[in-house]
């Protein structure tokens, strides 16, 4: 079973649209998902546009492969990689923590990912 950042059960990222490399909702992983799409975020415009500057075109669909194309405020599991790239690049998409693989800590800090949270912070609690 994979697991979240704090070694918690992941949670669904996004059943619609449906995302993940299985495609079952969730930022499971395992050595076939070379890309590691383990980090779930809520997409802005921002983050689209730059990733499609990277070659990344994440909003234009492509119904041939079943794809519709993402929008703002779509929930989806992005590769660990390209969410690190953009955070360089001040461009990062905000995190579902609970939803985002343990794995994503083979290559990004904790720290980065709990700055980037989707939620308010509401204390200093640890």
């Amino acid at each position: 079973m994979n697991k979240n950042i704090f070694g918690e059960k992941l949670i669904t990222c996004s059943n619609n649209p449906m995302t993940g490399f299985f495609r079952n909702g969730c930022c499971d992983t395992d050595d076939s998902d070379i890309g590691m799409h383990t980090v779930c975020v809520i997409l802005n415009d921002e983050f689209l546009l730059f990733s499609k500057s990277r070659g990344n075109d994440l909003s234009t669909p492509v119904p041939e492969f079943g794809f519709n194309g993402l929008k703002a405020g779509d929930k989806w599991c992005l590769c660990a990689l390209r969410w690190k790239e953009a955070l360089i690049n001040n461009m990062a998409p905000k995190v579902i923590l609970e939803a985002t693989n343990e794995k994503t800590l083979d290559v990004i800090k904790i720290e980065d990912l709990l700055k980037n949270s989707h939620k308010k912070k509401e204390s200093s609690d640890k």
